[in-house]
């Protein structure tokens, strides 16, 4: 692709990453700069396609269809006013505004794009988190991490194998998965309804067994969510034959399951890790100031601390918020979707502002409650906001409703209003023509 004198002469925005808040906030950049010719937009990532990453579980299980849900970064750039570079982020020369990007290379190890240099004037870090092992033996050898839409499918892959290996219907196939957040809960509940479909489509197996332990350190599941939806979702697991174990630190896991700090063995024949994030270990080596998890440290603009040229977003952004009661410790922004949607908006409007020399604006987080799906079987949470006072716990279909709406809002956000309904509609169309489950 040629660029113009024009292009070479425009301040150059660079993102990286093309998770939920990276993704929102390139498209918003895209139309509001790219397509009016007053900034250059470019999106960096190492992934072809989007996901959005509180579904992953779905695509773990075979239950979301990729090839509708997924966004393909190429055709949405040419669409919404910015550039789009596959590629991974070596390092970042923040003295002389440099990116240095990865050569990208085929299975084999052959190279297929030379290692490359790109300038930035605005650099925004949105590359979101991944699992934290905290160093525990045995895990990145043994263990499935749901961070990207490649793991996930490749243990959808593994699960439908472990269930076709299965000669004897009265073995279960025994899972494990250690963390109780959110992930870790929905993806118990998913594969219970995997269960239910693969029964239904073999006619030689009519009854799949599955048996899953799901083992957090803590003394309860959601550990980060209020807990009368903790205390909701553990009956509703409990109801689906989940075996929950609290309490439980795991300190080594093998090919055949986890041993815990009593000693004891938790067999397995598919382990997942799914406790605790942290971020890339590359952004503690750019010198910014970052927290022990390598979030980056931020000022309520949303701008590093260290660097006023670079703006952070979403998981990887450390950013604090005042008490409402000045006596109580400042409030940390918690590492989820609905707060990199916010912080896209924030930054989009500090950039934009930027550029036509106006005051930033504070980012302010407003949680909206908390929501839990539990695949078909419930969807509790509450909500909080100007429509009730304090909270408001909710479960069944409204929940399910209000679950889907905040994938909804992000669909809207990177498609628009006029193309956004045709794009869910499809999606609504494709679940009830396509079989549950991926089978392939």
């Amino acid at each position: 692709m040629q660029t113009s004198k024009k292009q070479e002469t425009m301040p150059h925005v660079v993102i990286v990453g093309g998770g939920a808040g990276g993704l929102e906030l390139v498209t918003s950049l895209g139309r509001k700069l790219g397509r009016k010719s007053k900034a250059k937009i470019t999106l960096i990532d190492k992934h072809r396609v989007h996901i959005w990453k509180p579904l992953l579980h779905e695509v773990a299980t075979g239950s979301l269809d990729t090839e509708i849900d997924g966004v393909v970064y190429q055709a949405h750039a040419a669409k919404h006013g910015y550039q789009f570079q596959l590629g991974s982020v070596g390092a970042i020369d923040r003295d002389n505004k440099q990116l240095k990007i990865d050569a990208i290379l085929d299975e084999n190890g052959s190279k297929i794009v030379d290692a490359r240099t790109v300038d930035y004037d605005t650099l925004v870090l949105a590359i979101g988190s991944i699992s934290n092992d905290f160093g525990t033996p045995g895990v990145s050898e043994h263990c499935y991490m749901l961070d990207s839409k490649q793991q996930a499918q490749r243990f959808q892959q593994t699960l439908i194998n472990q269930f076709l290996s299965k000669n004897d219907n009265s073995a279960a196939t025994r899972l494990a998965i250690v963390g109780a957040g959110a992930t870790g809960v929905e993806l118990s509940a998913e594969l219970h309804h995997v269960v239910e479909a693969l029964s239904a489509y073999d006619r030689d197996k009519r009854q799949q067994h599955l048996s899953i332990d799901l083992i957090e350190a803590g003394p309860r599941i959601l550990p980060a969510l209020p807990e009368r939806i903790a205390d909701a979702a553990s009956g509703e697991l409990e109801k689906l034959g989940v075996s929950i174990r609290t309490n439980t630190m795991i300190t080594q896991a093998k090919s055949d399951g986890f041993n815990d700090a009593n000693g004891q063995k938790i067999e397995a024949d598919l382990m997942v890790w799914a406790a605790g994030v942290k971020v890339q270990s590359w952004v503690a080596d750019i010198g910014l100031e970052v927290n022990r998890i390598n979030q980056v440290e931020c000022l309520a603009t949303l701008k590093s601390k260290t660097d006023e040229s670079i703006y952070v977003i979403g998981d990887c952004c450390a950013i604090e918020m005042a008490p409402k009661n000045n006596s109580e410790a400042p409030i940390k922004v918690p590492p989820r979707a609905q707060a990199a949607h916010q912080m896209a908006s924030v930054a989009a409007k500090n950039i934009v502002n930027e550029f036509n020399n106006r005051a930033l604006v504070n980012f302010t987080y407003k949680d909206y409650g908390s929501l839990v799906n539990l695949s078909r079987f419930s969807t509790v949470g509450s909500l909080m906001g100007n429509l009730v006072k304090g909270s408001m716990f909710i479960e069944g279909k409204i929940a399910r409703i209000m679950y889907l709406s905040l994938y909804r809002m992000h669909q809207l956000a990177i498609h628009g209003y006029i193309k956004g309904p045709f794009i869910i509609a499809l999606s609504r169309i494709s679940k009830i023509i396509r079989p549950k489950i991926k089978l392939h």
